[in-house]
This record gives C-alpha cells, sequence and structure tokens, in this order.
C-alpha cells in the first residue's frame, strides 16, 4: 500500500511530540516530511533560560537530534520557511535563506506554527541591541551582547522576562526590569505573591521599575539602542532592551491560507482545522473551544489527541484543559492553579510567613477549591491540582487542607491501595535498581518493620530518596500492623537506643572527654561499640571539646587513619591540596617526578580543580607525600575538600572581584578542618558563576558591590541549589560569616549529615538568626573555629601529633626482616 504525504509545518515541541505519539502507534501510513524555520532540530524552548544563564549548552537542550529523524524516516527541512499552502493542489512551498525553493504534496497536514513575540508598537522598536527572548537565535544574541555591553532592561515581568533578566544578570550585566502591572506576574501570582518574588529578586541585585509605562526607545548615532524612555519623561540607560511582553499565536501563513482564525488557528475537538479536515493544527497556533494554550501539557495532551486521529483509529478527542502553573524563578518555586485571586462568593485560607519565604493560599467556593497560589513550598501543588480537577467537597479536611496531602488522616489508606497497585516487577527505587516485589520479598522473610531496616536489606531509598514515600507505603501494605508505631528517634547505631542529638548535648553538658567515658554515661549497650558509633562519638568529642578531647585514629574510617582514599584494587588515591585550585611549576615538576619513580599508573585532574595520582602503593604513601612536599588534600576525610574557584578580576575581563585570592584565603583559613561530612567550597568572580558556587557547602559570588555568599548546595546523587543567604562588602566579612556558619554546623551537625540536611532540618530561618542577627555570636562562632584548627596537624607530615600509625605502611618483608 503506497504511503500518504504527511507534511508538517513547524519544529517545536507540540509538533514532533505529536509525530512520536503516531509513530507509536504507525510507521506504515506516512511518508513524513517537517519545515523548520530555524537551522535546528527539535529543542526544548523552555530550556533557553538554563542556557542564557551559563548553566546548559544548545546541546544539552536538544529533545531530538539529527539521527532520530534519521532512524524514524522523518524528512526534516531545517532553515526552510514555508512560504505558500496551495489547498487546491495541496502543495508546501517553502524557501531558505539562500533562495532555494523546495515544494512538498501533502495527503495530510499539521500547522505547528507556533507563536510570535509581542513587539511593542513603540518609536526605537527596530534599533539595533532590542531583541524578543523566543529562540535559539535571541538567546544568542543576548549572550553576545553580555560579552560587550553592560546595562540591560528587560520590558516585562513575567516569567519570560524574570528568566531574561536573571539571565543576563547571570552574565555580569546590570539589569532593570520594567513591568506595568503592579505586581510580578500578575497572570500566576496575586498580589502578595508577586511582591515576595520581587523582594527576593532585589536582594540578589534585580533592579524593578514597576508600574512604568515605557514611550520609546532611544538610540545613538550609530543606530543602536542607548536609553528607554518612560511617559513621565524619566530614562534609564540601557545597551540591550529585552521584550518580553507576550506571545500571540503565529497565523500569519493560515491567514494567507483562507482557514479560520479566531485568536489562533480554529479546531475542532479532533485538532482539524474547522475549514478544511485534511489540515490540523496543534500547540500555540491553535485555537480550541476560543483558547490558546501556552503550557506545556494541554499541548502534548493535543498531540496525543492528533495522532490518534492521523493514525486512523478515530476515538481520541480533545476536550480542553484545567491548567496549572508550576515553576522555578530564579530557584524560587512557584504555583498556581485555578481561580486563585478570589473575590465575590469565594473564601481564602491563608498562611503567609514573609521571613521564611512562604506563603499559600487556597480559594475556596461552595465547599471547593477553585484556586491555589504557593509561593517558596509547593510540595502540595499537584495535590491541590487533584482536588481542583476532582471537584469535590473539602468540608471534611478543611482544618487540615492548608498542610497538604501527607497531613489528612485517610491518606494512609489511598497510599497503601497505590503500592498494592503495583506489580512486584515495577521499579521502586530507579537509584539501586529495586523492584517492589524485591522489597516485598525482604520485608516478609526477614520480618522488617521500619524504613531503615528495608533500607539496610534492600538499599531502597537509600541514596537520593525521591522514593521515600512509596517505600513507606509498599511497608505499610506489606508489613501489616501499626506502622506508626515505629520509633520517631533515630538511634546511633543498634549499640544505644540513644540519637545524634542527645549524645552530643550530654556530650557538651558532661564535659566527656573520651569515647570511653561517653560510653559508660550513655550506658551503651555494647561496651566498645561498632564500626557505625566510635567514628560519630569520636567526632562529637573533638569538635566538642577541642585541644581537651584527645582524637583516637583508630575509631576514624579505613581513609581517614590511612590518610588516602583507598580504591577497588587495594591501591591507594593521593590528591595533594591546591590552594583555589592553583598550582606551580614547581609543584608540577614535583608530582612528575613521583609518577616515575613510583610507577603510579593514572593521573587525572579531578572536578575540584586538583590533581590525583590514582594507583599508589600503601607502602609508598609516605614517599609519595614527601617527595612532592605539598599538604594534604583531605580528599579522603569528612573534612574541607576543595576551594574551587575561577580566575576571577586578577585575569578574567568579566570579573569583578578577586575569587582566586579570596578561595586561598579561605582554604588556608579552613583547611584542617573536620567536620560531620566532607565541605566544598567555590568562589565565582562575577555572577557568571563559573565556579559552580551554586552547589556547593558554601558559595561566594563575586558581584559590583562586593560578594553574595550562599549555603547549603549539594551537587551529589540528588543536587540541591544553595540557599542566598547574605550580601557581604569585603573579603573580612566573607571569611567571618563562612567561618560562623561552618563552625555552627560542626558544633550541631549529625555525624556524616551534609550541610544541606543539616539546614533542612533546623530551618534557614534558624541559620540566619544564628549568623545574620546574632553579630556578637557570629563573631564568637568564628572564633571558636579558629582556636580549634590553630595548630592542627599536617598528617602528611607531622605523623606523631597526628596519630598516624607509620606501621601500617610498612612492607610485609620488611615487617619480618624487623622481627628477625
Amino acid at each position: 500500500m503506497k504511503k500518504m504525504n504527511l507534511v508538517m509545518i513547524g519544529n517545536g515541541m507540540a509538533g514532533v511530540r505529536a509525530l512520536e505519539e503516531l509513530l507509536k502507534l504507525t510507521t506504515d501510513l506516512y511518508d513524513i516530511t517537517v519545515f523548520g524555520a530555524e537551522p535546528h532540530p527539535n529543542y526544548n524552548r523552555i530550556m533557553l533560560s538554563p542556557v542564557l544563564a551559563g548553566e546548559q549548552t544548545l546541546e544539552e537542550i536538544v529533545l531530538n537530534d539529527w539521527d532520530w529523524y534519521k532512524e524514524n524516516n522523518v524528512t526534516l527541512h531545517a532553515g526552510y520557511k514555508v512560504t505558500d499552502v496551495h489547498r487546491t493542489k495541496r502543495i508546501v512551498t517553502a524557501v531558505n535563506g539562500e533562495g532555494q525553493t523546495l515544494e512538498v504534496p501533502y495527503d495530510r497536514l499539521i500547522m505547528a506554527t507556533g507563536s510570535n513575540p509581542f513587539i511593542l508598537p513603540i518609536p526605537g522598536k527596530d534599533l539595533d541591541g532590542v531583541l524578543a527572548y523566543r529562540d535559539i537565535a535571541d538567546t544568542e544574541a543576548m549572550i553576545d551582547a553580555a560579552t560587550r555591553y553592560k546595562s540591560a532592561v528587560v520590558i516585562g515581568g513575567g516569567l519570560l522576562g524574570l528568566e531574561a533578566a536573571n539571565g543576563l544578570m547571570k552574565r555580569g550585566m546590570n539589569v532593570s526590569v520594567v513591568h506595568v502591572a503592579p505586581w510580578l506576574m500578575e497572570r500566576q501570582l496575586d498580589d502578595v505573591a508577586g511582591k515576595m518574588l520581587q523582594k527576593s529578586l532585589e536582594d540578589r541585585g534585580m533592579n524593578f521599575l514597576i508600574g512604568a509605562q515605557t514611550q520609546e526607545l532611544v538610540g545613538d548615532d550609530k543606530g543602536r539602542v542607548k536609553a528607554i524612555r518612560f511617559k513621565d519623561g524619566s530614562e534609564v540607560e540601557a545597551d540591550l532592551v529585552v521584550m518580553a511582553v507576550g506571545i500571540r499565536p503565529n497565523t500569519e501563513l493560515a491567514q494567507k491560507m483562507h482557514l479560520h482564525v479566531d485568536r489562533g488557528i480554529v479546531v475542532s475537538d479532533t485538532m482539524q482545522t474547522v475549514t478544511d479536515p485534511r489540515i490540523y493544527a496543534v500547540g500555540e497556533c491553535a485555537a480550541h473551544r476560543g483558547i490558546a494554550y501556552g503550557l506545556v501539557a494541554p499541548l502534548f495532551e493535543q498531540g496525543k489527541v492528533l495522532a490518534n486521529h492521523l493514525a486512523e483509529f478515530g476515538i481520541g478527542r480533545y476536550t480542553g484543559s484545567l491548567t496549572s502553573t508550576k515553576l522555578k524563578v530564579t530557584g524560587i518555586d512557584l504555583f498556581s492553579a485555578g481561580d486563585f485571586m478570589g473575590g465575590d462568593g469565594t473564601e481564602e485560607i491563608v498562611m503567609s510567613d514573609p521571613f521564611g519565604g512562604v506563603y499559600k493560599k487556597l480559594v475556596i467556593k461552595d465547599d471547593k477549591l477553585v484556586g491555589a497560589c504557593l509561593y517558596g513550598d509547593t510540595v502540595d501543588g499537584s495535590y491541590y491540582f487533584k482536588l481542583l480537577r476532582e471537584g469535590r467537597t473539602v468540608q471534611d479536611i478543611r482544618d487540615k487542607l492548608m498542610f497538604g496531602e501527607n497531613h489528612l488522616g485517610d491518606t494512609g489508606h489511598q497510599s497503601q491501595s497505590k503500592a498494592a497497585a503495583m506489580a512486584d516487577t515495577d521499579e521502586v527505587c530507579g537509584c539501586n535498581g529495586v523492584t517492589k516485589g524485591a522489597i516485598c520479598k525482604a520485608i516478609k522473610e526477614k520480618g522488617l518493620f521500619t524504613l531503615d531496616e528495608v533500607k539496610k536489606h534492600t538499599k531502597a531509598s537509600a541514596s537520593c530518596g525521591s522514593c521515600t514515600g512509596l517505600v513507606e507505603q509498599i511497608l505499610m501494605f506489606t508489613a501489616g500492623g501499626d506502622y506508626s508505631a515505629t520509633p520517631k528517634k533515630k538511634a546511633v547505631c543498634g549499640c544505644t537506643d540513644r540519637s545524634h542529638q542527645e549524645v552530643r548535648e550530654a556530650i557538651a553538658q558532661n564535659k566527656l572527654l573520651t569515647i570511653a567515658d561517653t560510653f559508660k554515661f550513655l550506658e551503651w549497650k555494647t561496651p566498645n561499640g561498632c564500626a557505625t558509633c566510635r567514628p560519630a562519638v569520636n567526632y562529637y568529642l573533638i569538635s566538642t571539646w577541642p585541644k581537651e578531647a584527645k582524637d583516637d585514629p583508630q575509631s576514624r574510617f579505613i581513609n581517614e587513619r590511612t590518610h588516602a582514599n583507598i580504591q577497588k584494587d587495594g591501591t591507594y588515591s593521593v590528591i595533594p591540596r591546591m590552594w583555589g585550585g592553583e598550582t606551580s611549576a614547581d609543584e608540577l615538576r614535583r608530582i612528575a617526578d613521583a609518577v616515575d619513580k613510583y610507577k603510579i599508573p593514572t593521573v587525572k585532574v579531578t572536578g575540584g580543580q586538583r590533581i590525583d595520582l590514582l594507583g599508589v602503593k600503601k607502602e609508598d604513601l609516605v614517599h609519595v607525600w614527601k617527595d612532592i612536599g605539598m599538604p594534604s588534600g583531605h580528599a579522603y576525610a569528612k573534612a574541607l575538600r576543595t576551594v574551587k574557584t575561577c580566575v576571577g578580576s586578577e585575569w578574567c575581563r568579566m570579573g569583578t572581584q578577586d575569587s582566586t585570592q579570596m578561595g586561598k584565603d579561605l582554604e588556608r583559613a579552613h583547611w584542617r578542618m573536620y567536620a560531620p561530612h566532607k565541605v566544598k567550597y567555590a568562589v565565582s568572580g562575577c555572577p557568571r558563576n563559573c565556579a559552580e558556587a551554586g552547589i556547593k557547602d558554601v558559595g561566594i559570588i563575586g558581584v559590583d558591590s562586593g560578594w553574595e555568599m550562599y549555603i547549603a548546595g549539594n551537587g551529589g546523587i540528588k543536587t540541591e541549589v544553595a540557599h542566598f543567604l547574605v550580601k557581604l562588602k569585603t573579603a573580612e566579612e566573607v571569611l567571618e560569616y563562612t567561618g560562623a556558619f561552618i563552625q555552627l554546623y560542626r558544633k550541631e551537625g549529625w555525624y556524616l549529615e551534609r550541610t544541606v540536611h543539616y539546614v533542612n532540618r533546623v530551618g534557614l530561618d534558624y541559620i540566619k538568626k544564628r549568623i545574620l542577627d546574632d553579630a556578637e555570636g557570629r563573631k564568637a562562632l568564628n572564633e571558636e573555629l579558629l582556636f580549634a584548627l590553630d595548630g592542627e596537624p599536617d598528617p602528611w607530615f607531622e605523623f606523631d601529633k597526628a596519630g598516624v600509625d607509620t606501621r601500617q605502611f610498612e612492607t610485609l618483608s620488611a615487617k619480618a626482616q624487623e622481627t628477625a
């Protein structure tokens, strides 16, 4: 059977998703041709903001690469703009940038032309340096402008405008946002949430002109924009102007084809145009029942219906979408759905904590949830959206509604039903590849009753933790009984019923100085403890009573006893410290000589800007340390690992502060510091943030006025973005505030608890109270840290002082000779 010709005009997310769905249903019906005006394969337009901010590359946001089109026999004509469609002859005509013309016949045609950015019809809109923000070309133009110009103005305080402003700010530009409405993102947020967002962004250095009305753009004598002028006569300097004031369905070609257009290309429930049943429309260009959707979820729903109809199944219908908006604007979580503004005939339940950065508003009408607006804490957004869609009454859960699904009394049974419905072969823990069947088997055969027991025996939820809720549900369903009887307090280990917090408090309040005294005082079940509790108690002792409690090297993990990382083949990894990632020719020569002398098989640059010598024999460790003559990098320890830096203002033309020197100062001040877990710092010399300060335990970013400090980031299995803490003016302040925060963590963190988990446990408000609001307490904490670190030995060279047992580095033959 000869295949029909399916032609699609547009190569965007909605259209290509429709093709993906079609190819799942049939590969035999159509020869598929796609015209894309951009010279790129299909990419994720939503991710242009991270590209602008320098967090991702264009290659990383491609959804369907060139090979995908070939593998699926889809002919892509990239860089071709369709200029005409002859509906009677059913021929599509397109032209590329070089004037070459293509004509392709069709049996079925998909209009996926998307939308165009709205450009304000004001004088100066055609000047050089005036851009929209819609595609890769716009993004590349902004990135280029940021390398050559300093000041930018973004017109529009919606999602796109704020993302553009944030990206340009991270590229080092001074950015002002002009927004005519009374508050930011007025379509997604109410006035309270919008003003909270504005305050948060202002704290990060973004400027706002709320209520300002743009009159014209002023150019220089070369035809480039130099300022923006408002109706009140005032002006703001601008080397770059980005218009982000909305989008309009791209219907120019549809109107030329004489298709019915009203707010978009009008389509039926099968996504067919009402004018011509051979022609379909999908995505932002389509108007269904008077609505043109701009969010991804409804566009993908349309794509499924379109694919179903093209595959000649004939059963799919699109009846519209109830939409919700869940966004992350410059790291701040936002959610809204339904009639979140409220009004006559509605009631509002509101929780507002401006200091904590959390705001929730639920709108109720006729005992039903009709709207929700969440700022800062959006974890229950999907639950509220489910209530909106179902239209169920909330009278019975009204008093608990604000606290989300997990606080409702009936969710346990719902969760058990969900867990029961899963097949045994369904994967629960993606990190460790654990299925429901494996968890159920372990629970039944080993009599497991707590989440910790399941983690221990199956590893489910032991990595990133995202599956913890599901594991708990399976445990409740499988184990039966009263799951609520699971102990609320987590013991340090099986040797005791005491928690980490109780052990810390006992050591501090009773001045316990040895492990033996601690075990005796707290009535440890196992007199000598175990490999889990001894390292924890040892750390609590030396961090609580520095210079009084004696470190017990035998109560440390193997890596901290040998002061090198043991590898899977039994050899070791040696990573010397390089202050702020900086090295010298002399250091490199010594490293190279040691590599040759001790036949070290692998030399690798680490992610922390250091050199790793891999494959060192245990008996060679001491000699390698001596020959390279560099301090210990503590890459094996629960300690300060690295301080990652960029070259900063000393070399980089974009740098605003000397980040390398700042990084070296921080590292030299704290490098011998042990902590509850590994600690990593980073210092970037400008908001481009090349040192990745946003995912470090302490991140310092240079800005024109000084430094911004971020805390509790994590780049591990589950990436956590650091919290903005404070803006500082001097390097001395950076050292003091960093020292205070880290000492607070050292004193209060539980052993093997990263800073991200410590801050989540005690709350960011608590950290701010101790570090920002209490100046005397902050100075005292920093002084405590400096006192603790003063005189701390380098374990690679001061063996006696560091308690290093050098006998472990001797070979068996040497020991035998010594005995003889």
